[in-house]
C-alpha cells in the first residue's frame, strides 16, 4: 500500500514539474519581423547644410519577450547593407563600394541585445552593434511592446531613433567626403507570432 502511495505521489510530482517547466519554456513570447510593416531608415548630412534620407529594403530579425522576467528578452536584427536605398542608383552604388559600407567585404549590419530592462513605455535594451567590422556596445530605448491580435495573428510593435559616428565603425575619417560622419537611424519594427 505504501509503495503505491509513494508511487502516485512521485507521479504527480513529475507531472506538476513537466508543467512548471513547460510554463517556463513557454513564458517568453516569439516573434518574427514584419517586413512589410517594419522600417530601417537614416539621415545624414549633405555638407552640413541638408539632410540626405536613405533606408534598408532588407531586414531580418525576431524579438523574443519574456514579459515576468524582462532581462531574459531578447531582440535581434540583420540588416543587409546592400540593400541601401537613397533614391538614387548611382549614389546607392558609390556606398556599396569600400570608401563607405564596402558590402561585398562586410555584407550585413546587425544588432544583438546582451542587457534588457523594462522601462515605462518599453525597454531599454543594450547590446552588441555590428557594421563595417566593427562590433561596439550600444543601448537603445525601444519604445512600444503593446500586443494586439489581428485575424488570429498577434503583433508588437516597437520604435527607436539613434545616433551613430560612422568613424566608430572603421569608416575612414579622411574618405568620408561631403555626408557627414554622424547618422540617425530611425528604426520602427512590428514583429507576429500565431
Amino acid at each position: 500500500m505504501r509503495s503505491r502511495c509513494q508511487f502516485h505521489l512521485q507521479s504527480l510530482i513529475v507531472a506538476t514539474s513537466l508543467i512548471v517547466i513547460g510554463s517556463v519554456v513557454q513564458a517568453a513570447d516569439e516573434y518574427a519581423y514584419d517586413l512589410v510593416h517594419s522600417s530601417v531608415s537614416f539621415k545624414a548630412r549633405h555638407l552640413d547644410i541638408s539632410w540626405i534620407h536613405g533606408r534598408f529594403n532588407q531586414v531580418d530579425g525576431r524579438f523574443s519577450l519574456d514579459r515576468q522576467n524582462p532581462e531574459k528578452s531578447v531582440f535581434e536584427l540583420t540588416i543587409k547593407a546592400e540593400s541601401v536605398d537613397t533614391a538614387n542608383a548611382a549614389r546607392d552604388e558609390h556606398l556599396r563600394q569600400p570608401d563607405y559600407f564596402d558590402t561585398k567585404q562586410f555584407p550585413t549590419i546587425t544588432f544583438r541585445s546582451t542587457k534588457v530592462a523594462a522601462i515605462e513605455g518599453g525597454y531599454e535594451v543594450t547590446g552588441d552593434f555590428t557594421m563595417h567590422g566593427t562590433t561596439r556596445a550600444i543601448t537603445i530605448r525601444l519604445m512600444g511592446g503593446r500586443e494586439i491580435e489581428v485575424k488570429g495573428v498577434k503583433r508588437v510593435g516597437f520604435s527607436t531613433e539613434l545616433r551613430l559616428r560612422r568613424s566608430d565603425y572603421g569608416f575612414d575619417r579622411n574618405a568620408i567626403g561631403p555626408i557627414g560622419d554622424e547618422a540617425v537611424i530611425m528604426i520602427d519594427c512590428e514583429g507576429m507570432r500565431k
